[in-house]
């Protein structure tokens, strides 16, 4: 059974039990993605008297702490206060809504004079503004860089100088008023850029204009059976009073 989505006058429908799920998991142990030399994830068995939080271990249930960074394990989604001293700036009173009609691109980073790999406005632009989807105006983008190994999943980032936005990209994705950014990247900005961060700045168009609501969303993978087009995103967070919380968005493909 088909469900229905508006947008902009227009009325979308999707399936929605055919999810598309592009989140990376949170996992213990080294063989999980991370980046900016984040400690790996950690599940702790609590132990409290003659309580072992560990069916397996004999406990009656299990019960363990987790220990995570949320910008440097799996996928992520960020508020503006990532970039802010601001008390309120956190991503739980930042993202009030969930369901946000998306656009899928794929795209080839260019190698810069410096050996950076860097994706580029002209080219996100350009399909952007192509196909028959240019009618819509989409609410989010998610980016798939190419080549899109399955590596992705895994690769250890830190220290490797990963691909990075163009920031006259971010900008145009301001003005463009795309409010949710998702891409299959560390950061939007260079590992080390001196303190810089010329795209989280663009793209949240702060501190003069801030966007309260906007997010970036780091650390996804699109499989390449996923195709480029209209989605419909739902991006799933938990309620954490921080500046970021791992997050599960979840596409599913729309239909006139």
């Amino acid at each position: 059974m088909l469900a229905t989505y508006p947008h902009h006058g227009r009325t979308f429908s999707f399936n929605p039990h055919e999810p598309l799920d592009i989140s990376l998991p949170l996992a213990p142990g080294d063989g999980q993605v991370s980046c900016f030399w984040a400690e790996p994830v950690e599940f702790e068995v609590i132990l409290v008297g003659d309580y072992v939080g560990s069916v397996a271990a004999g406990g009656s249930t299990n019960y363990k702490r987790v220990h995570v960074t949320p910008h440097g394990n799996g996928t992520h989604t960020e508020c503006y206060g990532h970039i802010s001293a601001a008390p309120e700036a956190t991503l739980n009173r930042c993202l009030r809504r969930f369901l946000f009609v998306a656009r899928l691109v794929s795209v080839q980073p260019r190698p810069q004079p410096n050996g950076d790999e860097v994706v580029m406005l002209a080219d996100v632009r350009r399909e952007l503004e192509g196909g028959s989807e240019a009618a819509v105006r989409p609410e989010a983008l998610v980016l798939r860089t190419l080549p899109n190994h399955r590596a992705k999943r895994s690769r250890q980032y830190s220290g490797t100088n990963p691909t990075y936005l163009e920031p006259a990209l971010a900008d145009y994705l301001a003005q463009q008023h795309i409010e949710h950014l998702l891409l299959d990247l560390p950061s939007v900005d260079r590992e080390e850029d001196g303190g810089e961060l010329l795209a989280h700045h663009a793209f949240w168009q702060y501190p003069h204009a801030t966007r309260q609501q906007a997010t970036i969303t780091e650390l996804i993978f699109v499989p390449d059976a996923v195709e480029d087009g209209l989605y419909l995103l739902n991006l799933q967070i938990t309620s954490l009073e921080l500046d970021a919380s791992p997050s599960k968005p979840v596409l599913y493909a729309l239909g006139n």
